[in-house]
């Protein structure tokens, strides 16, 4: 990845107010009905090309049928949840910059989705409780999982609509690799990659973390390395050029310069709004 020459504060600005990580206070998010779906990702991102629209994703997820679903509507409910999660929209910071990673490490893709989930997904955060502090070895169940979304958000789900969340929550953390197993899964260490790094960190970024604070947020916690170890993923992220990486007399400065680089003004005016979109999608089915 080559690095870009400059970035305009500004343009980063306009990116971030559009708010593409929830706050995380308030109930709701696609694992209350699915998982992080990583294969159907997957297909779609090896389908259509790094430079392409946001209406580009939705002709190959519902006029294609790259996801492979048997049914008009079942076509336009995948491409929702993954959208939910995922923005496929490169107008969109985050989801330019996993885009942007994505092709760079296959392995490193589990936890770049991931941590896009859990920017985008307020019950899969909740459910990190349960998860990322918990030694390898340790047992976790669902209803581990829905302990934790349970006392995020009390009184907000039936006992029935929470087991289903701790259900899909933890395919989502098996699918990420924080998890392994089917029905008593078990807690393991990820294999991190410096383009997850990256990523992580970029996420504290955009939240106001600077310098050392990078290495301490809640992204950089999902990697499940110690400061050294993270220190020396992001030396190589550096490396990489996912990342600039400096430090002096003790003080660390990161930046981002490929990653926040400027908006194409041209790009942002021809994406497809997905609400257009689905206007589109209803007059058809109405016609």
């Amino acid at each position: 990845m080559v690095a870009a020459k400059g970035w305009a504060e500004n343009e980063v600005t306009r990116a971030l107010a559009r708010s593409d990580i929830v706050a995380g206070d308030r109930a709701g998010g696609a694992n209350t009905s699915h998982t992080i779906a990583l294969e159907l990702l997957g297909r779609l991102l090896a389908t259509v090309p790094g430079g392409a629209s946001a209406g580009d994703y939705h002709r190959a997820a519902v006029d294609d049928n790259v996801l492979g679903r048997s049914t008009l509507e079942g076509r336009r409910r995948a491409f929702r949840y993954l959208r939910e999660l995922y923005l496929l929209d490169p107008s969109r910071l985050l989801f330019r910059a996993l885009r942007d990673l994505w092709d760079e490490d296959p392995a490193a893709r589990p936890l770049l989705a991931g941590l896009a989930a859990l920017a985008r997904d307020s019950v899969f955060r909740a459910s990190a409780a349960a998860v990322v502090p918990a030694p390898p070895g340790t047992v976790v169940s669902s209803a581990d999982l829905a302990r934790a979304v349970a006392a995020a958000f009390p009184g907000s789900y039936s006992g029935a609509s929470v087991a289903k969340i701790g259900r899909n929550t933890g395919s989502s953390w098996t699918q990420t690799g924080h998890l392994r197993g089917r029905t008593g899964k078990t807690r393991v260490r990820v294999e991190a990659r410096p383009a997850a790094a990256a990523f992580a960190l970029l996420l504290g970024h955009v939240q106001g973390a600077r310098g050392q604070g990078l290495f301490t947020t809640r992204w950089a916690g999902f990697l499940d390395r110690d400061a050294h170890e993270l220190t020396a993923l992001v030396e190589r992220a550096g490396l990489d050029g996912y990342l600039e990486n400096r430090s002096a007399g003790g003080v660390v400065e990161i930046g981002f310069r490929h990653l926040l680089r400027p908006f194409d003004r041209e790009d942002a005016e021809d994406a497809e709004d997905p609400k257009d979109a689905e206007s589109a999608e209803s007059a058809g089915g109405a016609a």
